[in-house]
């Protein structure tokens, strides 16, 4: 049997759109002569799609997608299509998340997602029914056991969120082929945990795995591809592309074993942060952006990965010195931007800054110079870059990293607005990483904006270390606070002063106001501020 994998870049809701390239790849692999094609998971409409799915209208709309496809496969060949379907019961929820099975130009099969994730990203629960009917396709004289993303990944481990294993039902029916149909978000750490999932189920059921997971990125959430088909034994036969869309046929009767995608964690960050600004823009019908560049290490990063992205000409910097900007500010920038080749206009602010100064003096009552006047600055500079915007039809995007926004060490409506934060689920340490390995050929960032002491410059002789514990250290605590939801009981265990720790935890958790009123972040980590992070702005947890 021939099967292919369409890995495609959907977007959500334009069904027109999904339709063109899903029929595209079916003529594809009619072409080819293959026997069946698999899509991804809620390919259809785009995934996730969320409250969208509440909608009527979309339902029917993915409905006639469906019959559209099964139009073009005709009786050439059988397809796997991803998508919501209705629950004919009264009892529980409306939907399902499902697979349509289409052979012969009709709906032979709809299997549907067993497990539904409520976790991170993931809310499933709250439109769909889980499915408690299992059995298999029978096709070409081959028994398919056909699974949904989530439903591979309940592989008996030491403690499984589930309590029923979807393939170890299955497998009861003694399938020949296990197929899933994927929408796995990215994480830098995803790849590896695919191919072992993948292969945990291959083994211990003895079956040939086809996995399809889409690409490219939907507002926050980025998918990389990474379609794997795997052997009963575990072996690797094709990693696809991380970040690209392809389309690619397998014989089931000559599976031979490949080599594994390069799974760097600095250089998926990398590559997944170019592809969440470039589909940002073009899902948005955006072609330029803006950003402001100080001179420190988080703009130029930012610059560069947009510079990729959307190419040099569609990214306008803006330099706003004060009177607190160091000269080797502006001449970093400067070789940058010559570097880089992408236009800039230097419009420095303190004309505005004195003109605030002089207004307000009265009214703070002869109080000293402090972050009052420091978050003026920044502020002022959030208004030339949003006037900028507006004026010229610019995205603005933010350049707060995670360290930053984790401890609250920005200003909100100032360094903190944007309408795409790159790097707010990137630590510090991590910029420096990925800068260097934008360097690794030549030297594209400026080895001075990699090698001097980070600083705001919004007072005179200003360094973060000022503010802030030094970032190989924060980092650390963040990465344990953060993603691997360790507590003070558990840092200090660790080695971490506990003065230290206090310190560091408190910022995070009264800063949850300044991070509800971020701009959507890129997700490049397995815990990101944002949709997968969920505390109360209002709170006393760790702060006594």
């Amino acid at each position: 049997m021939k099967i292919g994998i369409a890995q495609l870049n959907y977007m959500i809701g334009d069904f027109n759109g999904n339709f063109e390239k899903m029929k595209q790849a079916i003529e594809q692999a009619i072409a080819t002569n293959a026997d069946l094609l698999l899509f991804s998971e809620l390919c259809v409409c785009g995934y996730p799609p969320r409250d969208f799915l509440e909608f009527n209208h979309f339902i029917k709309e993915c409905e006639n997608t469906i019959h559209q496809l099964a139009t073009v496969a005709a009786d050439k060949i059988a397809i796997l299509v991803g998508a919501p379907s209705r629950n004919p019961s009264k009892d529980g929820k409306d939907l399902f998340n499902s697979a349509y099975f289409i052979e012969n130009g009709k709906i032979k099969y709809i299997a549907h997602k067993t497990l539904l994730p409520t976790y991170d990203v993931f809310d499933e629960y709250r439109y769909f029914e889980p499915n408690k009917v299992f059995d298999v396709v029978d096709f070409k004289g081959k028994k398919l056991a056909i699974t949904i993303c989530e439903d591979i990944w309940d592989t008996g481990e030491e403690n499984p969120l589930y309590r029923i294993n979807p393939v170890a039902e299955l497998a009861k029916h003694k399938p020949d082929i296990l197929l899933n149909l994927s929408a796995s978000p990215f994480n830098y750490q995803q790849a590896k945990k695919r191919i072992d999932v993948i292969r945990k189920n291959a083994t211990q059921f003895q079956l040939p795995v086809f996995y399809c997971n889409g690409v490219g990125a939907q507002t926050e959430l980025i998918f990389d591809g990474g379609s794997v088909v795997m052997d009963a034994h575990g072996n690797v036969i094709d990693e696809m592309p991380y970040f690209e869309t392809c389309v690619r046929f397998y014989d089931t009767e000559n599976l031979l074993p490949s080599i594994e995608q390069d799974k760097n964690a600095t250089k998926l960050i990398h590559d997944a942060l170019v592809c969440g600004i470039q589909n940002y823009f073009q899902k948005l019908g955006f072609k330029k952006a803006i950003l402001g560049l100080s001179g420190g290490v988080d703009s130029a990063l930012v610059l560069a990965l947009a510079v990729r992205a959307l190419g040099k000409e569609n990214v306008l910097s803006v330099l706003m010195p004060s009177q607190f900007s160091t000269s080797h500010s502006v001449d970093d920038s400067m070789k940058l931007l010559e570097n880089l080749g992408s236009p800039y206009k230097i419009i420095p602010i303190k004309d505005v800054y004195d003109v605030y100064e002089k207004i307000l003096q009265p009214h703070f009552e002869n109080k000293p110079f402090d972050v009052t006047e420091e978050n003026l600055q920044a502020r002022i500079r959030g208004n030339y870059l949003m006037a900028l915007s507006n004026k010229f039809g610019y995205i603005l995007l933010n350049t707060t990293n995670k360290s930053e926004a984790a401890v609250g060490y920005g200003t909100l409506y100032g360094d903190m607005c944007g309408g795409l934060a790159v790097l707010a689920d990137v630590y510090k340490t991590q910029i420096y990483d990925v800068c260097h390995y934008i360097n690794r050929d030549e030297e594209i960032i400026p080895n001075h904006i990699l090698t001097k002491a980070p600083s705001a410059e919004l007072r005179d002789g200003q360094k973060d270390s000022d503010s802030l514990p030094d970032y190989a250290i924060l980092d650390k605590v963040l990465f344990q606070y953060i993603e691997q939801h360790q507590g003070p009981d558990e840092l200090e265990a660790m080695g971490f002063d506990e003065k230290l720790i206090t310190r560091i935890l408190r910022m995070v958790n009264r800063n949850e106001f300044k991070r509800h009123q971020t701009p959507p972040i890129l997700r490049v980590s397995p815990k990101a501020f944002g949709s997968g992070r969920r505390l109360p702005i209002v709170g006393k947890y760790l702060e006594s």
